[in-house]
């Protein structure tokens, strides 16, 4: 399975870059209390970096919100996922507690600043691509009690069934990871100013979490 990127989106952002990972064979629980440890590490290390109002002035940050301005979606109502999950530690809110898998992705994706996608690939239909959403497609995020109408000018991730995410910021109910999950695609989320040796960074800080917490081999990874 490949992620692919729609030439128009190429076209139109050519400083956009992904990387991708396929994991087999997962182990995925409830909770596990070492992870628990590098949570609340990883909590004060966000504590004494960064400040709530210079968060948004950060290269990377920034990097993601300008590109979600170009694409008609407001930053400050659907916040890329580090900047979001950093704003709940500032704004002294508990990091979410899902599984295993998603708690460790939100390690990387705070340390490195990236957005880091994921779905269970038993529940993608076809090979997925980076593309516009048409007028009128819908979209259930995870949690979503109704389904978000898209407006057309949204880059999003489909496969053969319709939309798996809205990019870089939220990931489908239908293909999201859960403890029965046990092969996963994950997408390290470039946008125009994140360095594709910034995914890397991500890429290298997930792999050691996800085996350690989740087991799973590695197969793909580019």
């Amino acid at each position: 399975m490949r992620l692919t990127i729609d030439q128009r989106v190429r076209k139109d952002f050519p400083g956009l870059k992904i990387l991708t990972i396929i994991i087999k064979n997962l182990e995925i629980e409830n909770e596990n209390p070492y992870l628990e440890l590098l949570r609340g590490e990883m909590i004060q290390y966000v504590r004494s970096k960064y400040k709530i109002e210079s968060l948004k002035d950060l290269p990377s940050i920034r990097a993601y919100r300008d590109f979600l301005w170009k694409i008609g979606v407001d930053p400050t109502k659907n916040r890329p996922a580090a900047e979001a999950l950093i704003r709940r530690i500032l704004l002294g809110y508990e990091l979410p507690r899902i599984n295993t898998f998603v708690d460790s992705l939100n390690l990387a994706s705070i340390r490195s600043e990236v957005a880091i996608a994921s779905f269970n690939m038993d529940k993608i239909f076809g090979e997925p691509i980076l593309r516009y959403a048409i007028k009128g497609e819908e979209f259930y995020g995870i949690g979503m009690k109704n389904p978000m109408v898209l407006q057309g000018g949204e880059v999003v991730i489909a496969d053969g069934e319709g939309v798996i995410a809205t990019y870089p910021h939220r990931d489908s109910e239908r293909s999201k990871i859960t403890e029965s999950t046990r092969n996963a695609l994950l997408v390290f989320c470039g946008v125009p100013g994140v360095s594709r040796g910034r995914l890397r960074e991500a890429r290298s800080l997930a792999i050691p979490l996800i085996t350690t917490f989740c087991r799973g081999k590695i197969v793909a990874s580019e």
